[in-house]
């Protein structure tokens, strides 16, 4: 089929089935052009949680489908590449944060999105880029936090809090790549740009940053803002969703220090570009690749996410 006819196909099937299809600001520009709602990780729980469609293709990551399948037990939760993991979410096992808790009693566990369902039965509050600060504030000055896996993310918040939260040693491989000597270099021939940063950057590159937020509110920044050009560091899949929304306005995506690494191709997250149309009718005529969480797993994840979802109302 060509790609008017997976479309139209897609769009059958999902009017057929009652299927909604979600997907990431990271994801292919065909992908985000099919799907009904396209949002951060926040945005991506929150609308699970409020949809009524029976099926949910989630066109992400791994992860992703699991916090969908926790919020919506009794939805059917499919995603278009079972392959599609996070190596943030990889840096932090389960059995290696319970002995790391066991270490440490007394502390607090916020953890990031970014997780698996186990790593989050574990976890006392969940969190996104987009709500971490907001929440670590909510909590008492001297409540003792064990904050992961992301170190980037959490030495941002604990620098702009003035929190002294203990850090997981993991990294996103797409955002810990950015170049700073790339950056320094692209404020030289583009003196006038705005320079947005995700949290997950490091330290020496969001020192350079005029904006550092999560996807949601770079792009709400790109919009709102009289700039003219804007120097993106974050998956480059953000991009479209930039240019669609301010066509008059240039956008250049930040190079990484190299393209070397598992997963890691350029600026773009190759986890995040195995979805494809073809992938989402398949999953969705065949109802494969779905996700299961363990029900005893499910239920205690799902206690860190709901006072997320609380605190960030």
């Amino acid at each position: 089929m060509d790609q008017t006819q997976l479309i139209s196909e897609i769009n059958q099937l999902r009017k057929d089935k009652h299927a909604i299809i979600m997907a990431h600001y990271y994801q292919p520009e065909a992908v985000q052009q099919i799907a009904d709602f396209i949002g951060d990780s926040l945005a991506l729980a929150q609308q699970a949680r409020k949809t009524d469609a029976e099926i949910i293709v989630l066109c992400g990551v791994h992860f992703m489908g699991e916090t969908a399948k926790i919020i919506c037990p009794d939805k059917k939760v499919l995603i278009p590449d079972m392959a599609a993991g996070c190596s943030l979410a990889d840096s932090c096992k389960a059995e290696d944060l319970r002995k790391f808790k066991a270490e440490h009693p007394g502390y607090k566990v916020i953890s990031y999105v970014n997780t698996s369902a186990e790593v989050k039965a574990l976890t006392d509050i969940c969190v996104t880029s987009s709500n971490a600060e907001k929440i670590i504030r909510m909590l008492p000055k001297d409540e003792k936090i064990i904050f992961g896996p992301d170190y980037n993310l959490g030495s941002y918040i604990n620098k702009v809090t003035g929190r002294e939260m203990l850090l997981w040693n993991g990294a996103c491989h797409v955002h810990e790549k950015f170049s700073v000597e790339a950056l320094i270099q692209l404020k030289k021939t583009h003196p006038e740009a705005k320079v947005l940063a995700h949290p997950e950057c490091k330290g020496s590159l969001l020192v350079l940053a005029d904006v550092v937020g999560s996807t949601q509110a770079l792009l709400n920044y790109a919009i709102q803002s009289d700039a003219k050009e804007y120097i993106v560091a974050t998956e480059a899949g953000i991009l479209f969703e930039m240019q669609k929304a301010c066509p008059d306005k240039t956008f250049i995506p930040l190079p990484p220090e190299t393209t070397e690494g598992v997963g890691c191709s350029c600026n773009e997250c190759n986890y995040m570009r195995l979805s494809s149309l073809e992938k989402i009718y398949n999953v969705l005529k065949n109802e494969t690749n779905e996700i299961f969480v363990d029900k005893e797993i499910a239920s205690q994840a799902l206690g860190c996410i709901d006072r997320m979802l609380e605190m960030s109302k």
